[in-house]
């Protein structure tokens, strides 16, 4: 046995092919677009489809009962901004310089590792909004080849922003510090510069294009609010991607970028934490989605409260902190359509369902929460027609967890039977 196919039958050994059509039962079921359970919770899956759902559903005299009782059926979970990289310290200054001691070999086994982690937590499907030196797409394909168990992934490649701004990955380093691979293509300037930044990505595996509106929370030398690409370079990014055929992303904490970036036809809003009134107003009307990534300010949080000192960043940190709690409260008052992620990464990977409570925290239903996380962000993905909601015809991609989500919402964290096109990863 080759090295490969030894390593691809050790991370596989816990998931479980079944021979024949197997029927999921459990008191409760949540399709991803009812206003409510159902109960009792029954799912005919046969190889990698959903054959059945519901008490008419014709359940084949030879398939195998897996009764997971007092639990809730839902579709797999999704998040809309992931980054998948090795997991760091919490550092982010000290991770960024000790990620330049590993080989690429290195980083794409690590993350494999919290690949594998998101999945068990119940998360099949995920957006990966940026990696470095093509880890996210040779990720991608690893699962998708089933040489190592993680979720169905999405992947931008390369961030892109113009020179100095947050998606450059060399801002704040003296120049030749970092390795000459940051200096990438995905930086340009001007419409024409933005242009080839989308093709450059396409080129080498982009599912959709993410884009820096404004500045950050983590970067070195710039404003969390401050734009970054004027409107006719916004206008090109988003008619280039497109024309192609890729949905896109704005990372924008600030009101002027993402109204710029909403004008020109952006998919939805990354962060979000300073949008006004008319920002929220053109995002409703335009059919925008709202992501507004709660656990990275939950993250960072953590973080400076264990003793963490973030410097420069730390004065961004906190101006996004007062802000997110009031955005999200309004956009909810709003009628904006809000797509769950998370930014994992920014947090330790695999507590992604923790997002659904920090929502429901800021006056959003839970059963609004249970949407977001599943149909909502298949219709952003543009993959609805195969995930998103328990139906026939679907990809069973399916989870359960004990109880009632809607009574305690966070039950969503304890996710204890995950299945992924048919595969079963994790049982009780």
């Amino acid at each position: 046995m080759t090295t490969l196919r030894l390593l691809a039958a050790v991370l596989l050994c816990a998931a479980t092919v079944a021979a024949g059509p197997i029927v999921l039962k459990a008191a409760r079921l949540y399709d991803g677009q009812a206003d409510r359970l159902v109960s009792p919770g029954i799912v005919v899956v046969d190889g990698a489809r959903i054959v059945g759902v519901g008490t008419g559903a014709n359940v084949p005299a030879d398939a195998e009962a897996i009764d997971l009782k007092d639990a809730t059926l839902l579709p797999g979970f999704m998040d809309a901004h992931t980054h998948l990289g090795p997991e760091g310290s919490g550092n982010f200054a000290q991770d960024r310089l000790s990620m330049q001691e590993q080989t690429t070999g290195e980083k794409a086994l690590g993350a494999a590792v919290v690949a594998r982690r998101t999945l068990m937590a119940g998360f099949t499907t995920v957006r990966d909004l940026e990696s470095n030196e093509f880890i996210d797409v040779g990720l991608r394909n690893a699962i998708t080849r089933g040489l190592t168990p993680g979720p169905r992934m999405l992947v931008a490649v390369r961030g892109i922003g113009t020179a100095g701004g947050h998606c450059d990955p060399t801002n704040g380093y003296r120049w030749g510090f970092l390795h000459p691979s940051s200096e990438l293509p995905a930086v340009g300037v001007g419409p024409d510069g933005m242009r080839q930044a989308v093709r450059w990505n396409i080129k080498y595996g982009a599912d959709l294009i993410k884009t820096c509106a404004l500045g950050g929370v983590l970067s070195l030398n710039d404003d969390v609010d401050s734009p970054q690409l004027t409107q006719d370079e916004l206008n090109a990014l988003v008619d280039q991607a497109h024309t192609q055929r890729r949905k896109t992303a704005a990372h924008s904490h600030g009101a002027e970028a993402a109204k710029r970036a909403v004008r020109a036809g952006i998919d939805s809003i990354e962060h979000g934490s300073f949008l006004d009134d008319e920002a929220l107003r053109m995002m409703r009307e335009k059919g925008t989605y709202y992501v507004p990534t709660l656990m990275a300010i939950e993250g960072i949080r953590e973080r400076m409260a264990a003793g963490l000192k973030m410097d420069a960043r730390e004065r961004k940190a906190r101006q996004a902190m007062d802000a997110i709690d009031v955005t999200v409260r309004k956009a909810l008052s709003m009628d904006v359509r809000i797509a769950l992620g998370t930014d994992a990464g920014v947090y330790p990977h695999g507590r992604n369902a923790e997002e659904l409570h920090l929502l429901v925290d800021r006056g959003m239903r839970p059963i609004d929460a249970l949407r977001a996380a599943t149909s909502v962000d298949a219709e952003l993905f543009g993959i609805a027609d195969r995930v998103g909601t328990l139906a026939a015809g679907k990809l069973a991609d399916v989870i359960a967890v004990p109880g009632d989500p809607i009574a305690n919402i966070r039950a969503v964290e304890k996710v204890h039977f995950v299945m992924k096109e048919g595969v079963v990863h994790r049982r009780p």
